[in-house]
């Protein structure tokens, strides 16, 4: 069985506040995970205390800034530092900030709005009538016996 798991949706300036207030409830950092939308980006923070993860969820638009928590919990630095080397978001206040040498990437912020082409959405189908064909043999089928036999 799975516990249910909390995601609470934040504007950007309401983090730091937060995520000082987990840190004083005794929950660890687990990861920091982004996601490339449309013409955005959504930034998950997931913490846990007692085996319950809470998670936040934070969304940006290229070209606006995120606070660095590094200053609350030190090892996010890693994780801030990768999130501005593959997507370009720009993370303030960094504890240690490697200005974009984390990685070396053939491309530039592979994972930013600007390299990533999302698939449009499948398109419904209309479900087809059944053919004339089908017909038959439906009914053949159901008037067979045990053994394939026909009764």
């Amino acid at each position: 069985m799975s516990e249910p798991q909390e995601i609470v949706l934040l504007g950007k300036n309401e983090l730091v506040g937060v995520v000082a207030q987990l840190y004083a409830e005794g929950y660890r950092l687990v990861q920091i995970g982004c996601n490339t939308l449309r013409a955005a980006y959504e930034l998950n923070y997931s913490f846990d205390k007692d085996y319950l993860f809470k998670n936040l969820r934070i969304t940006v638009t290229p070209g606006e800034e995120v606070p660095s928590i590094s200053a609350i919990y030190q090892n996010s630095f890693l994780y801030e530092n990768e999130i501005h080397d593959l997507f370009g978001i720009a993370v303030t206040n960094i504890s240690v900030d490697y200005h974009g040498t984390l990685y070396r990437t053939s491309i530039k912020t592979p994972f930013s709005v600007d390299n990533v082409r999302l698939p449009e959405p499948p398109k419904q189908k209309a479900e087809a009538p059944a053919q004339k064909e089908d017909r038959p043999r439906q009914q053949e089928a159901e008037t067979e016996g045990p053994e394939g036999q026909k009764e």
